[in-house]
């Protein structure tokens, strides 16, 4: 069950920002929300995911488009 989307925006920050941003927004999302994450951090786009399946938590999808991408993930 899907409660909400969460959007979180880390399209200007650079690590460690935008992994310890989306870190807090997947402890306080509730079971069932989705948090959808933008940005362009290359490096960051490798790490988001991979911490959010050590979290256990699935990634549901990956884009990019322009040099922009958006990962959704289920908590």
């Amino acid at each position: 069950m899907v409660n909400k989307i969460v959007k979180v925006d880390v399209t200007d920050k650079t690590c460690p920002g935008p992994l310890v941003e989306v870190r807090k927004t997947l402890n306080k999302a509730s079971p069932g929300d989705i948090v959808e994450v933008t940005g362009k951090h290359s490096v960051s786009k490798k790490e988001i995911p991979m911490v959010a399946e050590g979290m256990g938590l699935e990634v549901i999808d990956t884009q990019e488009k322009d040099g922009k991408w958006k990962i959704q993930i289920q908590r």
